[in-house]
C-alpha cells in the first residue's frame, strides 16, 4: 500500500494506492491521524486505486470520520471501483459518509 497526501483548493487529500487490510491498514491510519492532528478540517480519502478494502480499512474511515464529526471537519471517500464499492455498501459506510464518484465531485461537496 501507498499513500499519497496532498492538498487542492484547502482540502487535504489522500490517495490510497493497492490493498488496505490488516497489514497496510496501520501505516495508512497513522498518516491519516497525522494529517488530523495537525488540523486539518476537510479531508477526501481517494479510493480510486485502492484495489481491495478488509474490515481494517473500514476501521481506518470509521476512526478519521468519528474524530472529523467530533472536531466539526468533513471527510468524504471518492472513486472506490465496484469491489471497495460493494464492501463499503455491504458494511452501511455508505449510510454513515458521503462517497462520490469522483475526485472532482467530492471537492465540490467540501
Amino acid at each position: 500500500m501507498e499513500v499519497k497526501i496532498y492538498e487542492k483548493d484547502g482540502v487535504s487529500i489522500v490517495d490510497l494506492i493497492g490493498n488496505l487490510d490488516t497489514s497496510t491498514s496501520p501505516d495508512a491510519e497513522s498518516k491519516i491521524n497525522e494529517l488530523l492532528d495537525a488540523g486539518t478540517a476537510k479531508l477526501v480519502i481517494n479510493l480510486e486505486k485502492t484495489a481491495y478494502m478488509s474490515s481494517s480499512g473500514l476501521r481506518v474511515f470509521l476512526g478519521a470520520a468519528k474524530r472529523m464529526m467530533a472536531s466539526g471537519g468533513m471527510v468524504v471517500l471518492c472513486s472506490p471501483n465496484a469491489l471497495v464499492a460493494e464492501i463499503l455498501q455491504h458494511s452501511g459506510f455508505d449510510t454513515i459518509l458521503g462517497i462520490k464518484s469522483t475526485l472532482e465531485e467530492a471537492l465540490k461537496s467540501m
